[in-house]
């Protein structure tokens, strides 16, 4: 019972605060007021519990496996959830349903965590599943907007149609193999060509997941569609997920079959590249434009994933927890001027820095680390990624990249330019952020500037290897 209660302690932490707002729900309720301290305050004791009593082991037969550096990922999962609940509170703050959000939010983290923690395909889809289903429904959460509906409609649709996929993928595996478990599966790969077609079907369920070009069909209308806070949530949380489990998946399972998925990445990650910064420069709705900018960040995370080694899983974990600061800090400043103006083009944006200089640096110092600028962290994440993927010898494969880093620099520059030059008769009037908003935006910031100068943070990912 208590290497029960302390490998499983990040899942058993985050079902007790699904219960506890259960039963605040079917009781007298809560005002929003209220509630929403509480889960804060329940979800960073969650953030501080996964940074202790960190351990290797395995429960139910190997089904359920955890290290400290899966540990760490969860904790950064957690770090997400947390800042989300912060950055976006002037939206949570005004929903009717607060406490069902956050059941699906957190149900959709239980399922990450079970899903990253996985040992075998059978906990991997059903993990899968649980992480998927809860956020389909908070794409649907703007009840009274018709995209919001058809922008939920969408993420199920497609989301159902990769589950086949994988179920799939996973059928014939066990056919070919005899076995589902991670542990046995790279000694049974016999590398054929049925083997092969399994494993791009399971690649595909998981490229539908992480917006991976041509899978990625779905993405800008959910996140249009979506609430502000589920779209920073699908963008950051949950790719930052199924990143982590893509790296289990190609290192530990498929790593007999690597010369195959390492042409099939290197493609694929190319394509994700372009696509997802050519489509950026058209955008002019806030969260279009995020949404294609996260596909070219996939993009350059498979730049680090392709070369499959120690390197470039700790320049994927620690680029991830680097784009989580940038990313939930533009999503942050989106929430807090739609929440207040209602406005989401990149033309309203103009001016902004007359009216509101707080949210103006904010959301150019989070464009600046997604462009990788330095010194900001994003400069350095990009430069770790790249590194890693020059472990093969690829360098025409780091040309494309480093040239798509230039393309992403006009997109990114045109938000800044907008807030700092141009003008507009009808600027977003001076906003009065929240308490808890400035705090999460604060912290994003600060983030996003010593994530990259502190190097031990790097060295730490590195250790627990």
């Amino acid at each position: 019972m208590n290497e029960l209660l302390l490998l499983m302690k990040n899942e058993l932490m985050v079902t007790a605060i699904i219960f506890l707002l259960l039963f605040i729900k079917v009781g007298k309720g809560m005002s929003n007021d209220r509630l929403l301290p509480l889960v804060q305050t329940l979800l960073l004791a969650n953030l501080v519990l996964g940074c202790f009593f960190n351990q290797e082991g395995s429960l139910f037969g190997n089904m359920y496996h955890t290290t400290p550096l899966i540990a760490l990922q969860k904790s950064i999962l957690g770090l997400g959830v947390y800042l989300i609940s912060l950055v976006c509170s002037d939206w949570l703050k005004k929903t009717e349903h607060l406490a069902e959000f956050f059941l699906l939010m957190l149900s959709a983290l239980l399922g990450m965590y079970l899903l990253i923690s996985g040992g075998n395909l059978l906990i991997f889809y059903l993990s899968l599943e649980l992480a998927t289903i809860p956020v389909a429904a908070m794409a649907n959460f703007d009840l009274d907007k018709k995209r919001s509906s058809e922008g939920a409609m969408k993420l199920i649709l497609s989301s159902a149609f990769s589950s086949g996929i994988l179920l799939f993928g996973i059928s014939l595996i066990y056919g070919i193999t005899g076995t589902i478990s991670f542990s046995e599966l790279p000694q049974l790969a016999d590398g054929s060509s049925l083997f092969i077609m399994a494993f791009i079907f399971l690649f595909s369920a998981l490229a539908f997941k992480l917006s991976i070009v041509p899978f990625h069909l779905w993405t800008a209308d959910v996140y249009e569609g979506a609430p502000v806070p589920v779209t920073a949530f699908l963008s950051v949380v949950s790719k930052g997920a199924v990143a982590f489990v893509l790296m289990t998946v190609l290192y530990k399972v498929f790593q007999p079959i690597e010369s195959t998925w390492y042409l099939l990445v290197v493609i694929l990650s190319v394509a994700s590249m372009l696509i997802g910064n050519l489509f950026a420069v058209r955008q002019q709705n806030i969260k279009r434009f995020l949404a294609f900018s996260s596909i070219a960040q996939v993009g350059f995370i498979l730049v680090g994933v392709s070369s499959g080694d120690i390197g470039s899983s700790t320049a994927v974990v620690y680029f991830v927890l680097v784009y989580l600061f940038s990313n939930l800090a533009a999503f942050g400043v989106a929430t807090v001027i739609a929440a207040y103006s209602g406005k989401e083009n990149i033309n309203d944006y103009k001016g902004l820095y007359q009216t509101n200089p707080f949210l103006s640096w904010v959301m150019a110092l989070a464009l600046f680390s997604l462009a990788g600028i330095p010194p900001t962290a994003g400069f350095f994440g990009k430069l770790f990624l790249l590194t890693a993927g020059g472990s093969k010898g690829s360098y025409i494969y780091l040309l494309i990249a480093a040239l798509n880093m230039i393309i992403s620099l006009y997109y990114y520059l045109r938000v800044v330019r907008a807030m700092f030059m141009d003008k507009n008769e009808t600027p977003v009037p001076a906003i009065q952020t929240g308490a808890s908003a400035k705090l999460g935006l604060i912290i994003c910031g600060i983030g996003i500037v010593l994530t990259g100068m502190m190097g031990w943070i790097y060295d730490y990912i590195q250790s627990l290897h």
